[in-house]
This record gives structure tokens, C-alpha cells and sequence, in this order.
């Protein structure tokens, strides 16, 4: 995920929650007794990554030297920063100068009945769906909506689970010449509420097709892809053992060492490992990987995109990945503070810009490019433009901060926060025959499109 930097009001709010929430951790720690979220059986509690309150960082030049740790930043604020790290990657931080404060693990559920092998969410959020319910879901959408929706197998995670494209247009079975567009969701496992968005789009634009005339509209004129699980390993894994695990990666295993895993979202092959923006040590959160495209989820995903070229032009023209938390609307370049870095004019730039904050009005996230956060390397984003032209944003969902629930809000928020970008979205699906048409330039880019 990427941070935000919130106001000033929201930023003491937050923080004086991070100090309240962190400080039975710290009696706990300091009476001996295990940490909340401590699970029996688990691997010791100092090699678990945690999160932490980093008090300093101010700047994104800062920024990028926290990450630089291998620690994954999850929330930024004017003069802190939240982070996700191992008890390695916490004393590279100390060592930076920084003050760190441990903040409570993930909620624990009750002791499962002895020799239950628990798969699913614990209490309170069993209304995420699990690999097999949204596999389940998906397939009875597609029985149920024919002629808008079909599913294709792209691949399969390392694992051998497999990973999905659902295509929705009026003429579904056809490939027409109609502009189209991508949306991805859970590159990290611990990022559930993304599968709950994919999930939502496919019910809402195959259900409101035919009594919401802008949907209608949209679906006649469209190819629409969405890919709702792109770490399905990672996910099946953070859940695994009946409690959260704050799992970040995937489940590949990492050779000549006892690590697993790598950070799909550093592992795409476009500026792969060039800027100090991911990690090269397969211990760390942001391992980009032994080399680019070298998950084989990432390798899947590239592989369709580029199967979209047609003819010699890319027919994806714009797409959201979606991630959480923060609440944000991110667009390229990550990998450098450039505005207009190599591979981007300023029209580009500019179109990319007002899309950004026009979508961001609609759900009140904050727009942004995302280097001006800190620098990342190897992101589906920085890919998707630099590699094949098309207009990609990334969306930090709910909540704002660790407070309201960080990486695991309650299931109750599923259905507000999910609608909470269906105009974003659809502005974007609008957009996305010229999206240069956001600034005025349709004539000089689009003509005779």
C-alpha cells in the first residue's frame, strides 16, 4: 500500500490513537506477557513483522530512506509514519535515527475446538470472501449474466490456484473495437477489502445493465477486464490460521534461502530494482524479487496485458489497481520525483493529473503522484504506463489510518466502502476512449478515433 498525509486535526486525532492503542502493548511487553494477536504454535513473536509509530520522517526523501530498510510504510502523516516490519527491519529504522512505537497486532479470534484446521476469516470478518466463496460468487454471476460477463483462466498462482479475467460488454463473446479497461485487485494478501471491490464492480455493472442508463452505456461502448485476485496464495495464507498474519506477499519460496515471498507490487518489469524504491533482501516486506516479472503471478498478468495489443495498439487505455490502506488516488511515475520523468510529456502528466483529482472528488481521497510520497520501483502502475501506454492509477481504500482498522477494517464497512468509488470508476470507463479529453486536448490526441 502507499500512505497518505492527512491534515493536521485528523493527524494529531491519529496519532493520539496510535499512543493510546500502543501502550497496553507496551505494559503487556514489559509485564512479559505475549503481545495481543500472539498466536500459539506461530513463529516466535520478535521474528513476526509488526507494526510500528515511526516518529521523523517528514519528507519523501526521508520516506524513501525508511523503505530503503525493507520495511513496507503502510500510513504517513506530517511527522510520523506508520510502517510494517520484522524485528530486523525495525532496528535498521532505530538506526536511522528514529523513534519507534509498537502498535497492537491484528484482532485474535477465539481458540478454534482442537484439531480444527481453520481456512476462513475470524468473527467480525466473515463477510469477506474467501478464495473459493468469490471463485463460487464469480461463477454464478457468469451463469446468471451470460451475455454480459465471461470468465477466462489467465494463469495460475504459484500454488496452482487459478487466477481470473472477467471480461464485461454487451457483446461479451466478441472482441470488438471498443476502448477497454483494467481493474486489479490484491497484489498484497493482507489487502482483502480489494477483492471485496472487484467483487462489488462485477455485481453492480452486470445487475444495474439495462435499468441505469450511464452502466447501459458504458457496457455497449466498453471491453471491461477485472482481474479480482492476483495473490491468492497470499491471501489463503494471511488467513490460514484462524487469525490474521498481516501477510504481505506472495507464497513463492525464495532460492538458497529459508524466505518466502515476493512484493508483486516491486516486481513488474519496468524500472524493476532501478531507484532505492524496493528491496533486494527476500527477508524484507518490499522484496522485489530475483528478478523482474520473476513471480509468476506477475508473469500471468503481464502476459494478458500485452495479449491486449491489437494490431499494434495496446486496447487497454486506462486501469486501477486497487490496494489498501490510506484512502488515495496514485498515479505514475513511482520510481522517480520527476513530474514529468522520462517516458512522460507534460500533456501526459496533465491528463493523468486531472483524472486523478477529478476521481478523488468523488470518493474524497487524497490525489497525488506517487512519488511524492516516496520512491518505488517495479510497480503494476509505473508498468502499465511506461511500458504500455495506458492511463493506471492506483486506489489506497479504507480506511484513512491504523486507527479506523488499517489493513483489516470490520466487514460491516464492505458495502459503503466498495460503493464509495463507483463514480470514480465510471468517470474513468467514460474517459477512457480519449482520456485526454480531461484536458481539453481531445482534438490534438483522439481525432479520427
Amino acid at each position: 500500500m502507499r500512505p497518505r498525509i492527512p491534515g493536521g486535526r485528523t493527524t494529531v486525532l491519529a496519532a493520539l490513537l496510535s499512543l493510546a492503542l500502543a501502550a497496553p502493548i507496551a505494559a503487556a511487553q514489559a509485564q512479559g506477557a505475549p503481545p495481543h494477536g500472539s498466536v500459539a504454535g506461530a513463529a516466535p513473536d520478535a521474528e513476526r513483522p509488526h507494526q510500528y509509530e515511526v516518529t521523523g520522517p517528514a519528507t519523501a526523501a526521508a520516506r524513501t530512506a525508511l523503505a530503503a530498510t525493507g520495511a513496507s510504510i503502510d500510513e504517513v502523516h506530517a511527522r510520523a509514519v506508520v510502517i510494517t516490519a520484522d524485528r530486523a527491519q525495525a532496528a535498521a529504522v532505530r538506526r536511522l535515527g528514529h523513534t519507534l512505537r509498537r502498535l497492537p497486532d491484528p484482532p485474535v479470534a477465539p481458540p478454534a475446538a482442537p484439531g480444527a484446521r481453520a481456512k476462513d476469516f475470524p468473527p467480525g470478518y466473515t463477510g469477506y470472501h474467501t478464495y473459493a466463496e468469490a471463485t463460487k460468487e464469480i461463477d454464478a454471476l457468469v451463469a446468471k449474466y451470460p451475455a454480459l460477463l465471461s470468465k477466462q483462466v489467465i494463469g495460475t498462482s504459484h500454488e496452482g490456484r487459478n487466477l481470473l479475467a472477467l471480461k464485461l460488454s454487451k457483446n461479451v463473446s466478441k472482441d470488438e473495437n471498443e476502448p477497454e479497461v483494467l481493474f486489479t485487485a490484491h497484489q498484497h494478501a493482507r489487502e482483502h477489502l480489494t477483492v471485496e471491490m472487484a467483487l462489488y464492480l462485477l455485481n453492480e455493472l452486470t445487475s444495474k445493465y439495462g435499468s441505469d442508463a450511464r452502466v447501459t452505456k458504458l457496457l455497449d461502448s466498453r471491453e471491461i477486464w477485472i482481474i479480482p485476485d492476483l495473490n491468492p496464495d497470499g491471501g489463503a495464507y494471511d488467513i490460514a490460521s484462524g487469525n490474521f498474519r498481516s501477510w504481505r506477499k506472495n507464497r513463492q519460496p525464495n532460492q538458497g534461502t529459508s524466505q518466502v515471498g515476493t512484493d508483486l507490487n516491486r516486481n513488474w518489469d519496468f524500472k524493476w530494482g532501478c531507484c532505492d524504491g524496493s528491496s533486494g533482501n527476500p527477508a524484507d516486506e518490499t522484496y522485489r524479487g530475483a528478478s523482474a516479472a520473476s513471480a509468476p503471478e506477475v508473469q500471468v498478468v503481464s502476459k494478458f496485458v500485452r495479449s491486449r495489443i491489437v494490431g499494434g495498439t495496446q486496447q487497454i487505455k486506462a486501469a486501477i489497481d486497487f490496494h489498501t490502506y490510506s484512502e488515495l488516488v496514485l498515479w505514475p511515475f513511482g520510481f522517480t520525483d520527476d513530474d514529468t520523468g522520462p517516458g512522460m510529456t507534460q500533456d501526459e502528466h496533465d491528463t493523468f493529473a486531472t483524472i486523478g483529482k477529478k476521481m478523488a472528488a468523488t470518493n474524497g481521497y487524497t490525489p497525488e503522484q506517487s512519488s511524492d510520497l516516496y520512491i518505488t520501483d517495479g510497480a503494476i502502475d509505473d508498468y502499465l504506463w511506461g511500458d504500455q501506454r495506458i492511463f493506471a492509477y492506483t486506489f489506497e481504500m479504507y480506511p484513512s489510518s491504523f486507527g479506523s482498522g488499517g489493513f483489516y477494517p470490520r466487514d460491516s464497512v464492505i458495502s459503503k466502502q466498495t460503493s464509495r468509488n463507483r463514480e470514480a470508476v465510471l468517470q474513468l470507463l467514460d474517459l477512457a476512449d480519449c482520456p485526454y479529453r480531461a484536458i481539453g486536448k481531445q482534438n490534438q490526441y483522439c481525432k479520427g478515433r
